[in-house]
């Protein structure tokens, strides 16, 4: 019993780093696609999955990846549309998702933490959150290891890439469920809604005079590691929720950034 209250951190520290590696360079991938605001809808839409999940007796995390592959697909329906109020169309859905996945919890009569899926709860994962981070990181090491050259063609030049044969929409669909994967994968250690924050400033902060995407994924990773095990170490020191610190570290790093990098061109 004394060894496993020595090694409690193990599990969330494991977490931290391959969360910290996997998101960001989730991120980078999007941002080159433009597609970084469908997370933010996929975030909101994996609520109500993981609602019906438990109320059916499922993993939680199967339910909430298949109704962020839904949020997913709307997503690809209304980035094709291109239509002038996409971006207020977006927010309207994924408000709505959220306030479902709110309003299944009493109507169906389950037990969910709430703070700790939109929040993350770090300090109290397990196996099985560690399992669900690792499956999430292999469906995206597939994804980079047969898909690398059709991802930076598609970031390039989506027109052009289609042109040539590329199945665009099946490799955005891809995209989209692996996206999800990260989402749930990573609620454990920030939550489905703060993982936005990891997801976009890593990868923005990497992608800053990067030479490749892969050299922008690497550098990426290399910062969420960083800022991910800062706010875990800080969480046990001050006692507070990790996901929360981590998401703060995030925006003050950006600004750091910003603040340097106008200093250089100054």
């Amino acid at each position: 019993m004394s060894y496993i209250n020595t090694n409690w951190w193990i599990i969330p520290l494991l977490i931290t780093c391959f969360s910290g590696a996997l998101c960001p360079a989730m991120g980078t991938v999007l941002i080159t696609h433009k597609r970084l605001l469908q997370v933010n809808l996929i975030s909101h839409c994996v609520l109500p999955g993981l609602a019906l999940a438990v109320a059916l007796g499922v993993d939680a995390s199967i339910g909430g990846v298949i109704s962020g592959l839904i949020g997913a697909l709307l997503a690809e329906k209304l980035t094709n549309k291109r239509s002038e109020n996409y971006a207020a169309v977006m927010n309207t859905i994924l408000a709505g998702s959220l306030g479902l996945g709110i309003l299944l919890i009493p109507l169906l009569g389950i037990r969910i933490d709430l703070e700790a899926v939109l929040f993350g709860d770090l300090l109290t994962a397990n196996w099985g959150d560690l399992f669900r981070t690792l499956i999430a990181f292999l469906m995206f090491s597939c994804l980079l290891i047969f898909g690398y050259d059709k991802l930076v063609y598609v970031g390039l030049d989506p027109e052009g890439a289609d042109a040539n044969g590329i199945n665009v929409s099946s490799l955005n669909l891809v995209l989209g469920f692996t996206t999800a994967l990260v989402i749930v994968s990573s609620m454990a250690a920030v939550g489905v809604i703060l993982v936005v924050a990891l997801l976009s400033t890593p990868a923005l902060l990497g992608l800053e005079k990067a030479s490749s995407l892969s050299s922008g994924m690497a550098r990426s990773s290399m910062f969420g590691v960083v800022i991910s095990l800062l706010g875990f170490l800080l969480a046990i020191i001050l006692n507070l929720s990790p996901g929360p610190l981590i998401s703060v570290l995030c925006v003050a790093s950006l600004g750091f950034f910003q603040a340097e990098l106008r200093k250089t061109n100054h």
